[in-house]
């Protein structure tokens, strides 16, 4: 099992793949890490040596903002906004969608589930 940037990567997996468990490293990071460290991007963790394994881990640690460091920086941004009263900051603390979209229907994942609203359904007859 190899450890880097603190995450333990799954030693079954290729190791393109298995980079991308990694918070901040998608495909395309994936794929320029393993071209500047001169490793084959469809080798199997279990199968990598030690050397290789150290050239990546020294490339992600060097070069990109992974993990603590960049969720601290997301969460900084997203404060910053808040504090600052922008547009983008009062959508965050509505947990309203925040780029655009529309919310008449949809947003569901920001939203929440859907409330129903009271008063919609007539009333039914009573027996008297």
């Amino acid at each position: 099992m190899a450890r880097i940037a603190g995450v333990t990567i799954p030693s079954e997996k290729q190791v393109q793949i298995a980079l991308t468990y990694i918070y901040g490293i998608g495909p395309k990071f994936a794929g320029d890490i393993l071209a500047a460290a001169k490793v084959e991007p469809t080798t199997r963790v279990k199968d990598l040596t030690e050397a290789e394994e150290q050239r990546i881990r020294e490339i992600v640690d060097g070069d990109y903002t992974t993990e603590g460091d960049l969720q601290r920086l997301v969460t900084n941004n997203i404060k910053r906004l808040k504090d600052v009263n922008a547009y983008r900051g009062l959508r965050h603390k509505a947990g309203l969608p925040v780029r655009g979209q529309r919310t008449r229907t949809n947003a569901r994942t920001r939203k929440g589930r859907a409330q129903s609203v009271g008063g919609t359904q007539p009333k039914a007859a009573s027996k008297t």
